[in-house]
């Protein structure tokens, strides 16, 4: 075995910030307002970069990084809204929300076992001429009523859709009911179902805060700018840009500030290397590569309360890798 001893020949500088969030959403604000903050104070984006473990967890800070108008690139996965079972789940709900979304309509109907585009333009003809009609009569129960010349597979959806149609209905008990449907066919269509399915978790996660399913979509709507900062001069570059990375991916690379995010007992350590000493010190190794890549600025975060739908588990503990780090190490902040 060999030992290290760490150190550094530059004088001064600011503790790394550890930073509870009481919620996920919180945790992403509180970047994206961080991030406003050290543009002001001249640090360029492109000297910025918020660090993950996995992929998925990047996409409700996505969400509020379009928001806000800052530029990214996300290196080591697909943006959120650039995934195709996201796309799916998107398009499910677009069809709630407008029944005449032809590109939604089409882009579900094809996912039906045995439905090729001959058949899902017969089934949004009839949707567009026969059940809309020409008035705009308003949407109700019966129009999703199931038909008896539409294949099983197509009532079957129709039969999903019409259960979760009422505006009553919280856009996170759409997406969850609208996920049980999807699950058999994301298993047939994808060989890395398990990693997909993970994503989907997140976005049943995200769904659940917002109060309306066009909020929602809006949201997702939106086109991350490709301009920097508004009303923020840019010093450097017009390309400049934050960048979104997992920690496998920044390998080498450093930044002025470093955002490592999600460093939660069962996310960082990940669930499943908890069990095996092998995989535990892999992931040992990577959250010093995450946080040795911060020049300056370091801020380690983490949520509290979130809920893993695939153990059943609440976590709400500080990683073990950061657990027990004294005050005079890491400046503890708390975010509510």
């Amino acid at each position: 075995m060999y030992y290290k001893e760490l150190y550094t020949k530059k004088p001064g500088g600011t503790l790394p910030h550890l930073v509870v969030a009481e919620t996920e959403n919180l945790q992403s604000r509180f970047i994206v307002q961080k991030i406003l903050e050290l543009r002001e104070q001249g640090i360029p984006l492109e000297e910025m970069a918020v660090l993950f473990r996995s992929s998925f967890l990047s996409f409700d800070l996505e969400i509020e990084l379009q928001k806000a108008n800052i530029p990214f690139r996300k290196f080591g996965g697909f943006k959120f809204i650039e995934t195709a079972h996201v796309k799916d789940m998107i398009a499910y709900l677009r069809v709630l929300e407008n029944p005449r979304d032809v590109v939604s309509w089409n882009r579900i109907l094809l996912l039906v076992d045995g439905v090729g585009p001959r058949t899902a333009e017969k089934v949004i003809d009839d949707i567009l001429k026969r059940r809309l009609g020409t008035n705009g009569q308003e949407i109700t129960a019966k129009f999703w009523m199931d038909y008896q010349n539409y294949a099983d597979g197509v009532q079957k959806l129709f039969s999903v859709l019409k259960e979760v149609h009422a505006s009553q209905i919280s856009p996170g008990e759409k997406s969850y009911h609208i996920l049980q449907y999807y699950e058999p066919i994301l298993r047939a269509r994808y060989d890395d179902h398990p990693k997909r399915k993970k994503d989907l978790e997140m976005f049943q996660n995200i769904t659940e805060r917002y109060k309306n399913v066009n909020e929602l979509l809006t949201d997702l709507a939106l086109e991350p700018p490709n301009e920097s900062v508004v009303d923020i001069e840019s010093p450097g570059p017009e390309e400049e840009y934050l960048t979104l990375s997992t920690v496998h991916s920044a390998k080498g690379l450093e930044w002025n500030a470093v955002f490592v995010i999600y460093a939660l007992e069962g996310r960082f350590p990940t669930m499943h290397s908890a069990g095996n000493d092998d995989e535990l010190e892999e992931e040992r190794r990577l959250m010093y590569v995450a946080c040795t890549r911060a020049k300056e600025n370091l801020f380690i975060t983490y949520p509290i309360n979130v809920y893993d739908r695939e153990s059943g588990m609440i976590l709400s503990k500080p990683s073990r890798f950061i657990q027990g780090i004294g005050e005079h190490l890491l400046e503890p902040w708390v975010i509510e």
